[in-house]
């Protein structure tokens, strides 16, 4: 499973209710805890519940042979941004069960920015979606569409351990 626990901490009390900036510098804090984001430059832009927007400069250590930005980098933007607004819909850690991604254009430019938004949820999973972006010259174009299955980790209660990558 990837997408690990992208969500603000578990708060064991679904009605609690936070500031926008609060909620958002949950998730930030959950940004920084995951080495491959800091080490790919990933930031988080916003975050509501069950939405997010996800950030990612282009830089050339990021581009395959072709000089597009490469495939692995537009699925790792798609599925953290899915994780957020899943993890934030549910106000649960979570991580991805199932993911889709279709690549429709080459991704050239600056800069990645991927809008997820939680399409449905319960209390053990979420689906949600993401339109992957590249801006280029100040214009966004649509380089990529995914969807996917967000699952809710059991609480770290001593019963069972959280499953690999939690």
């Amino acid at each position: 499973m990837s997408g690990q626990a992208s969500s603000p901490p578990r708060t064991d009390i679904p009605d609690v209710v936070v500031s926008p900036e609060v909620f958002l510098a949950m998730g930030r804090e959950v940004l920084a805890s995951q080495p491959f984001s800091i080490l790919v430059g990933a930031r988080l832009h916003a975050l509501s519940p069950g939405q997010c927007e996800l950030h990612l400069p282009v830089t050339p250590q990021l581009l395959q042979q072709h000089g597009f930005v490469h495939g692995g980098v537009l699925s790792y933007v798609a599925d953290n941004a899915l994780t957020y607004a899943g993890g934030s819909a549910m106000r649960v850690p979570v991580v991805t069960s199932e993911f889709k991604i279709n690549y429709l254009r080459p991704a050239v430019g600056e800069l990645l920015i991927a809008r997820a938004q939680a399409v449905h949820h319960g209390r053990a999973q979420a689906v949600c979606r993401c339109d992957v972006f590249v801006v280029q010259a100040g214009t966004e174009k649509l380089c990529a569409v995914a969807q996917g299955t967000i699952a809710a980790l059991p609480p770290r209660d001593g019963a069972a351990p959280a499953p690999a990558g939690a």
